[in-house]
């Protein structure tokens, strides 16, 4: 048994380091903007396109394509907030829920009518090659994406903790008007926030290609799980979004094992209705972002 239990706990920390990178954007704009992104699905979504499209129009391995991808998307995510949700918001969080929601909307029926809802994959040379880890064997695409999805998290903790522009972030999401009085922009922190939180999807679309695919509704799953993800670790925290992608990935790898593969998100929803039940607040609730 042990031989079966101890393999399925290693792919399922390979899979929660991705669902971790997902919900540290997710949490990231919680705990600033203090709003739930219902486009955050959409935008992974439209990420994997890109690097799909990277690599059969221009011949760019995903692994290769992560920093062109990072650097586009946060561009995009900072436009987006500076140019449509901030705009059309009119600095109402009702106004901005409505806003990523008609986004998300738009995007998925965007990539419906454009990209139809063929299953696209990408044929790597690489994608099925093992290493052994003790007694599993773990396919060299998923251990790629756990050592990269925690050097990101990392690199993100460093932006927030130890940079100027993390700092002010910070300061936003504890006193937003007394982070005005310093001097602060808000808005231009805001789109940060927000470039930032998107550009943590476009790195996991780049980890996840290789193994994976792309539909136009791909970012529904991904979402929920994120969502999830957000829940049990507390909402604005980035430690509580890293372990909490972790252990949900352990759950679905365990649950599958042991109820099916079909049936292994059955244990993300069983853990998110007891976390709700007993720690609301989440296992690392914060008190801004931290």
């Amino acid at each position: 048994m042990l031989g079966l239990i101890v393999p399925a706990v290693l792919n399922g920390l390979m899979s929660g380091a991705i669902y971790a990178l997902v919900a540290l954007g997710l949490t990231l704009i919680y705990g600033v903007l203090h709003i739930i992104n219902f486009a955050h699905g959409s935008l992974l979504m439209l990420a994997l396109y890109a690097v799909y499209f990277l690599h059969v129009l221009f011949g760019l391995d995903p692994y290769v394509a992560l920093p062109f991808m990072v650097a586009g998307f946060f561009a995009l995510g900072y436009a987006l907030q500076r140019g449509v949700i901030s705009t059309f918001s009119h600095g109402k969080d009702s106004n901005i829920l409505l806003v990523t929601l008609a986004l998300s909307i738009i995007i998925d029926n965007l990539a419906l009518y454009f990209f139809t809802s063929n299953t696209r994959t990408v044929d790597l040379a690489y994608a099925f090659e093992m290493v052994e880890i003790g007694p599993a064997f773990i396919p060299l695409p998923r251990l790629i994406a756990f050592i990269a999805a925690l050097i990101f998290a990392g690199l993100l903790w460093f932006v927030m903790t130890r940079t100027r522009t993390g700092k002010a972030i910070r300061a936003i999401a504890v006193e937003k008007r007394g982070a005005e009085l310093m001097g602060i922009n808000v808005k231009h922190a805001y789109a940060m926030c927000f470039g930032i939180g998107t550009a943590c999807l476009a790195a996991a679309a780049c980890l996840l290609l290789p193994t994976f695919y792309v539909t136009p509704q791909v970012g529904y799953a991904f979402v929920l799980v994120a969502f999830t993800t957000v829940v049990l670790g507390g909402m604005g925290s980035f430690v509580g979004a890293l372990v909490g992608g972790l252990l949900l990935g352990v759950v679905e790898a365990l649950c599958g094992l042991f109820l099916g593969e079909t049936l292994g998100q059955i244990g993300i929803f069983a853990v998110f209705i007891l976390t709700l039940l007993f720690r609301p607040a989440g296992l690392f609730s914060p008190r801004g972002a931290r």
